[in-house]
């Protein structure tokens, strides 16, 4: 499965794109997305539309895996990235990309282990997961990944999850157990 991570944002978008086979990552892209500052705000949403369908394109994600958004004390910011997470949410949806949403708090459950740890501990952890030589950067990238693992991890439980219903609903334990039944 190919994850599009996304860090939605109106000044840079951050994107990690990892391969997920149900027990390992691998990294494929990350980066941000950045629009100018001086920009009118119409044209900033512009940009990461027309440059989140390119990666879109050419990456062919299957799914993508972004925050969801909640307000905490500046609304405006909010309302602007609210506006971003739109136009990303478009480009997927035009080009036929699941979109899937989550917490902080799963985020950082699926990622740490622990859904109140810090920033520096969930980048630590994408780092290790990813085995990689140092933290991504800048950090709305390191986010975007822990977005794509967060959407890996939940993705594979679910498939678990359906198959262990199926192999208990069947009475078939020892195929289920010998991970035999290749029904998935």
């Amino acid at each position: 499965m190919r994850i599009l991570g996304i860090d939605p944002g109106y000044a840079t978008v951050g994107f990690g794109i990892l391969d997920y086979d149900g027990r390992s990552f691998r990294v494929v892209n990350f980066g941000a997305i950045t629009t100018a500052a001086e920009a009118p705000f119409p044209e900033r949403l512009m940009t990461i539309h027309n440059d989140m369908t390119e990666l879109i394109n050419l990456y062919k994600p299957d799914s993508l895996s972004m925050e969801k958004l909640f307000f905490n004390t500046n609304h405006t910011t909010g309302i602007d990235v609210a506006q971003a997470r739109g136009v990303i949410m478009l480009a997927a949806a035009e080009c036929g990309t699941e979109i899937n949403e989550y917490t902080p708090l799963q985020v950082k459950s699926s990622v740490v282990g622990y859904g109140r740890a810090e920033k520096h501990q969930v980048q630590e952890m994408v780092r290790s997961i990813l085995r990689l030589k140092e933290i991504p950067h800048p950090d709305d990238a390191a986010d975007a990944l822990a977005l794509a693992i967060a959407h890996g991890h939940y993705a594979s439980s679910a498939v678990f999850n359906e198959y262990s219903k199926r192999a208990y609903n069947s009475g078939d334990y020892q195929k289920y157990r010998d991970g035999k039944d290749k029904h998935i």
